[in-house]
């Protein structure tokens, strides 16, 4: 290749010419590809098929040196510019069209100090990865729900999970991180250096720099819990759901209850005549002693006549794997998501008249159970502010074909407007979908986005690092970008 054209920050195009990509290339211990290479279809799929886009070139890390050298050539160049941690996003943002994609998916490592209980991760490691070398040694931390997701993305928008309620969300375990910001400066953030950059990474998302590792605070969980499903018949689902959040509320930390509205799947532990039928599920996960975990489980019971359940002892990473069959990549998705400080009547009889006209067979309502310790710490000791949350909803729009796109959005958007009076106003900012701009301020509290935005104007002035949920800086600089390089 000649030249290579490519998007700017402006939108414009730029030539970069055969000397200068060559001069890149061979600092490089990654592969830059592009399109014309056989393995860039394969770099550029992300999770969500509804996103399409063709970054003009994809460069896939092996060393923090390639990131910085990417950096370096975005900055210099003033290149559009995407960052692929596990390319799990609901929005999309590890693809940018037509610019430099950044891809760490191949920095996979994770090392774990079972000693100090703490754990460094590099920037493309997943749950997967993450739970394989922490496990070994019996230690957790609250992650997500999906083994597939990115550490990085996760932890950068705040991060919760079944173990959130006994030790946080994932950003109050994080003890620090190593960056490449937007300069190209390497730096530390920590309670102790650049104080108020470790400040904005927790719940920020990518908006300040790239993160070469993270450390993290390690718990003792496992190698077993006890978790599975109790599943309902859809009959019984208004008398379960009506009486789900007391007995959530009545919980110890150590125990989570969380609610899945679909079409059942074929689970061998359900009945055959029951499969693709509306279904309400509980989701139940305990590190309790065995005495409290049984009557718990008992009480979830209880709450109705469940035709089948799959509940004891297994695996941690087990159960962090267990939804991986009803998430898998390529599959169309769309997102819309509330947080709740309660969950009324009114609310539950919205969720009921939704999920009884479920326009997919592979979309679902899901209620996570927050609170406990992530409701404890203060609403301004990270960037993740919104404590009072303790329930988080999403509508998980999931479908196959294109043809399917306009109904399952509108059924989406449809929900969320209904449940709309009875949340808190606040998002989870992982969830937010591509459409959801100017929804972005709603993840934080007012007095937490005109921090993040101040912050914005100090790490990243130009909003190099703009392909995300994005805050943009309050004041931008400009300056003249190259016509041809």
């Amino acid at each position: 290749m000649d030249t290579l054209s490519i998007r700017t920050l402006s939108g414009r195009s730029t030539e970069i010419d055969a000397s200068s990509l060559q001069s890149f290339r061979a600092g490089l211990q990654g592969e830059l590809l592009t399109p014309d290479q056989p393995a860039y279809e394969e770099a550029r799929q992300i999770w969500n098929a509804m996103i399409e886009r063709r970054p003009a070139a994809i460069l896939r890390c092996a060393a923090v040196d390639d990131i910085a050298r990417a950096v370096d050539f975005a900055r210099t160049h003033c290149l559009l510019t995407s960052v692929r941690g596990g390319g799990h996003n609901i929005a999309g943002s590890a693809l940018c069209e037509q610019g430099l994609m950044i891809d760490l998916s191949q920095m996979k490592s994770v090392q774990i100090d079972p000693e100090q209980r703490t754990a460094q991760v590099e920037p493309g490691a997943t749950l997967a990865d993450f739970d394989r070398e922490a496990q070994k040694h019996g230690l957790a931390t609250p992650l997500g729900i999906n083994s597939t997701t990115g550490v990085a993305g996760l932890t950068l928008g705040g991060g919760f999970g079944w173990l959130t309620r006994k030790y946080g969300v994932t950003v109050d375990n994080l003890i620090g991180a190593e960056l490449i910001t937007a300069n190209g400066q390497r730096v530390r953030a920590s309670e102790r250096e650049n104080a108020d950059l470790f400040w904005g990474i927790r719940g920020g998302g990518g908006n300040f720099g790239i993160v070469t590792r993270f450390e993290f605070r390690l718990h003792p969980v496992g190698p077993e819990v006890t978790a599975g499903l109790v599943v309902f018949p859809f009959d019984q689902a208004s008398a379960v759901l009506h009486q789900y959040p007391a007995l959530a509320q009545s919980q110890s930390d150590e125990t989570v209850l969380w609610v899945v509205l679909r079409h059942a799947p074929p689970l061998p532990f359900l009945p055959t005549e029951a499969h693709g039928q509306k279904i309400l599920v509980i989701a139940f996960f305990s590190i309790a002693p065995t005495e409290e975990t049984e009557r718990q489980l008992n009480a979830v019971r209880a709450l109705g006549q469940p035709p089948g359940e799959h509940v004891g002892p297994m695996p941690y990473s087990a159960w962090q794997q267990a939804f991986d069959p009803l998430l898998t990549p390529g599959v169309r998705n769309y997102w819309k998501s509330h947080f709740f400080a309660k969950l009324d009547s009114g609310l539950l009889d919205v969720l009921l008249d939704f999920s009884s006209r479920l326009p997919s067979p592979h979309c679902e309502i899901f209620l996570g159970q927050l609170g406990g310790q992530a409701s404890r710490v203060p609403a301004d000791a990270t960037a993740y502010s919104h404590r009072d949350a303790e329930f988080g909803m999403n509508v998980h729009g999931r479908w196959e074909t294109a043809a399917e796109d306009t109904h399952c959005v509108a059924w989406c958007r449809d929900l969320f407007s209904a449940t709309k009076p009875y949340a808190t106003g606040g998002v989870y900012v992982n969830f937010l979908s591509q459409d959801e701009v100017d929804r972005t301020p709603s993840a934080y509290r007012p007095d937490t986005w005109n921090r993040l935005v101040a912050l914005k104007g100090k790490w990243d002035p130009q909003n190099l690092f703009r392909m995300n949920q994005n805050i943009q800086p309050k004041v931008q600089e400009t300056r003249e970008e190259p016509a041809h390089v």
